[in-house]
Parts: structure tokens; sequence; C-alpha cells
């Protein structure tokens, strides 16, 4: 599960995601799922080669994992500093594309308000993701975030009236069960759980911290689906920056938690999450024009194996049975959503 990164939205993918269809703009988190669903994708265009188009999500989920690698490598700096180095990143990139499309800096009025609330929610949401991944594990954190589609299901049926099918509550289930397997709370598994894992409090805030990630990743497409076309992509990232940017300045200054990177490794870090954040929705840009939005979701399971792998070679730490089948249980929910989204676009 990694941070919702909020880059713009993509209509066709969104048709793929997990349980819900969301329509264009966004910009964070740097999360797996809301990357995904936050990715600008102009009309669908014939391949040059078979296969380019999923190679462009392979390559992208591979450029997400590594930026949420570097996120758990930087420690020393807190998850907020982390976010407002990357708020910074994006807004050099950002200023000159508005200039250019000459969108403007405020938007529609009657937009506005909608346009704040993306940009606090999705700016929180990817903090959280940040926190999420410097607490927990990789895999744990990412596999989380993959939750984001089930939330966004529900509060799309309650605040715009969209259906929720039987189906959509299985897989609903088996998300939430696979959550459970992965945080595994006492009051289900008994006290032992907290005895023999010493940093179980650490992995239960930063489990938490994912889940609640996943709410404001969910509201935050809502948002997108309710203000459709009628803003440029461009304009939502710029709110998601700035108010990422302003929410980032506030809390740092209330915690205290100012602090230089180190020379080194920690600020090469830094300019490599940003780098390969952005790299990651260029392709997956790419891929939703070249391919079909439901291939798209389910090679963005791959995810969550990059996850894996990124955690056991790096920091040495094998995954539990539980996380693997919390794991399935998520990885199954968002394949067998976008399989049968995938075949209802195709009838």
């Amino acid at each position: 599960m990694r941070p919702v990164d909020d880059t713009g939205a993509a209509k066709r993918l969104e048709s793929g995601l997990p349980l819900v269809d969301i329509p264009p703009p966004g910009s964070r988190q740097e999360s797996a799922a809301t990357e995904v669903a936050e990715t600008p994708g102009p009309a669908e265009k014939k391949a040059p080669c078979p296969g380019l188009g999923l190679f462009y999500t392979l390559l992208s989920a591979f450029l997400f994992s590594v930026g949420s690698l570097f996120v758990k490598k930087v420690q020393d700096i807190h998850a907020v500093e982390i976010s407002a180095f990357r708020c910074v990143f994006q807004m050099l990139i950002i200023i000159p594309c508005l200039i250019y499309r000459k969108t403007g800096f405020i938007g529609p009025k009657g937009q506005r308000i909608f346009l704040l609330l993306r940009g606090v929610l999705g700016s929180s949401a990817m903090i959280l993701l940040y926190y999420a991944y410097q607490s927990t594990s990789l895999a744990d954190a990412t596999v989380i975030s993959f939750s984001c589609p089930v939330f966004t299901s529900i509060i799309a049926c309650i605040f715009l009236k969209e259906k929720y099918s039987p189906w959509d509550a299985v897989f609903t289930a088996f998300t939430i069960t696979g959550v459970i397997l992965i945080v595994r709370p006492p009051f289900l598994f008994g006290s032992e759980v907290v005895e023999t894992d010493k940093d179980y409090s650490v992995h239960l805030k930063g489990a938490f911290a994912a889940l609640v990630h996943a709410v404001f990743a969910a509201v935050t497409l809502v948002i997108l689906r309710k203000i459709g076309t009628s803003v440029d992509y461009m304009l939502s990232i710029w709110y998601y920056v700035v108010a990422g940017l302003t929410e980032c300045i506030v809390a740092l200054s209330i915690l205290g938690e100012w602090s230089l990177p180190h020379c080194g490794l920690d600020r090469l870090f830094l300019i490599l999450i940003g780098l390969f954040g952005l790299g990651g929705q260029m392709f997956l840009a790419k891929a939703i024009q070249i391919e079909k939005a439901g291939l798209v979701a389910l090679m963005k399971t791959m995810d969550v194996v990059f996850a894996f792998i990124f955690q056991i070679i790096f920091f040495h730490d094998v995954p539990s049975w539980w996380t693997v089948g919390g794991s399935l249980c998520v990885v199954a929910s968002s394949i067998g959503a976008a399989v049968r989204k995938w075949y209802q676009s195709s009838k």
C-alpha cells in the first residue's frame, strides 16, 4: 500500500480500479492505490507494439515502489517534512505548466471549495502514507493502502448515489479481512500478539495511518468525481501542492520537527523521491493512453510484489504469514473487481 501520489486522475484507469469509476483530475501519494487513481490520462490510443502499455504500467509500479523505499530509508527526517520537500518539488514543475496552459491559479468560482477540500485531504493522505512507510513495513503499508477503492465505492454510494452491487460487497469483505490479518488486533488475536511483537504499538500506528490514508484518498476521489472535467487537472494538482505545503509547514511548526537533511544520502533520497514519483506518474499516464484500463489496474498490483521484494532485500525483514495471507485477500479483491469491470466494459 503506498503515499494517496496525487498527480491527476485518469478516467480510463478509474474505470478499471477496484469497485468504483472515477474520472480525471488529481495529484499523492504517493501510495500505490492513490497513484493509480489520480494520474492524468488522455484518450486511449493504439499501442505501437503489443504489451507496451503493460510494460509502462510495470515500470510505473517499480518507480513508485522505489520511491516508497527511499521514504522508508530516510528515517532521520519526519514524514511531514518529506511531504513538504515533495510539495516544493512538484510546485516548481506545476507553476510553469499552469502559466503555459493559461488556466489561472484559482479556478472556477463554484469549484474552489471542492478544490480546496481535494488539496487538504489529498495532501493529508500523502503525509499519512509516508508516516505509515516509516512506522511499519513496506509490505503492510502498501497492502493496506490498496483498500482505498473499497472506501471509495462506499462513499460514492452514499454521496453520489452510485450503484453498490453484491459483488462490491464481496470484494469489500475480502479487503477488510486482509487488513485485519495484517493489523492483527489483540481483541481478535489475543494479547500474545502484543507480547511477541515488541514493536507492535509502532506497527499499529503505521497500519492505522495507512488505513486513514486510504479513507482520505477515497474521499479525495469522490471529490474529483464531483468536480468532473470542469477543472484542468493541473489546477487540481496546484491546490494539492499549495494545501500540502501549507499543512506541512503548520504541522512541523507545531511538532517542532524542523531539521535539515544530512549531507549525502538523505538529500539524495529526497530528490529521488520526487523524481521517481514523477517518473511513475508519467509512465502510468502513457500506459493509460495505449492499454485497457482493466489490464492497467491488474498490473498495478505489482506494487505489492515489489514492496515484498524490497522489504526482504533491503531491510532483511521476511513478512509474516499473517501479512502474506492479508495481502492475498486484498490483492484478490483488487484483481476480482478489475476483472469484473473489464468484463462489463468489453460487453
